[in-house]
């Protein structure tokens, strides 16, 4: 059973993908699950990567590469991370196919 939760992990994608400002990412992914995460502790992390994702009109070029949201600077996130954090704050529900 484990073997096919870690298979299922690594096949979640983020499909569609909105900045809700200053810092917030409206996400669906490929599971049916959609929600809003608020990215405000994120950007407050130390980090060469993160830095840049502080400034506002930065982060708002967020765009999806590959079913991740990614920024002009190279950071990315994980798809299955972002789902599981969503999920801890109740930030998911399930959507209609």
């Amino acid at each position: 059973m484990r073997r096919n939760e870690l298979r299922v992990s690594m096949l979640t994608k983020v499909t569609d993908l909105e900045v809700v400002a200053p810092f917030g990412l409206r996400v669906r992914f490929n599971t049916g699950q959609a929600g809003t995460h608020d990215c405000s502790s994120l950007v407050r992390e130390p980090g060469p990567m993160i830095e840049p994702l502080r400034d506002a009109s930065f982060f708002a070029r967020a765009f999806l590469e590959f079913g991740a949201p990614t920024w002009p600077n190279g950071f990315d996130m994980s798809p299955e991370w972002l789902r599981r954090e969503m999920l801890a704050a109740g930030e998911l529900s399930s959507t209609a196919a």
